[in-house]
């Protein structure tokens, strides 16, 4: 199993996650659920006209923490912006109706990865396991 693959399904069984970004000198968090696994990237998504694309366009070291029963992950890099058709027609077959929302207010979705990834998963009291992604 690649290393990937790994924070995938630890996203897939948390279900929502927090996606860490900066405002200034200002840390700022916020839900996430959408990820996408395609090949050896896991590729997030939001929209280019949210706070949070325009943080992480100013200053793309981000962190995702999630938490699955006693269990979180903490997984960082540096988000790298993609534009790809064929990749956005993925996200388009796994969340048509927020896609459908974009498309009626022209709304455009922006598409990331974490370049240089290191992950952690660790139980509350010790690390789990430890990896670069």
């Amino acid at each position: 199993m690649s290393n990937a693959t790994k924070v995938n399904e630890f996203l897939d069984k948390a279900k929502l996650f927090y996606f860490l970004t900066t405002d200034g000198d200002q840390p700022k968090g916020r839900p996430f659920g959408f990820h996408l696994l395609d090949g050896d990237k896991l590729y997030f998504g939001c929209g280019t006209f949210k706070n949070v694309f325009k943080q992480l366009t100013v200053n793309p070291r981000v962190e995702v923490l999630a938490v699955n029963g006693g269990e979180f992950l903490r997984y960082d890099g540096v988000a790298t912006i993609v534009k790809d058709e064929a990749l956005l027609e993925k996200v388009r077959a796994a969340m048509p109706q927020i896609m459908e929302l974009y498309d009626k207010n022209g709304w455009e979705m922006g598409l990331f990865y974490l370049e240089n990834g290191h992950a952690e998963i660790r139980g509350m009291l010790d690390l789990k396991e430890e990896f670069d992604v």
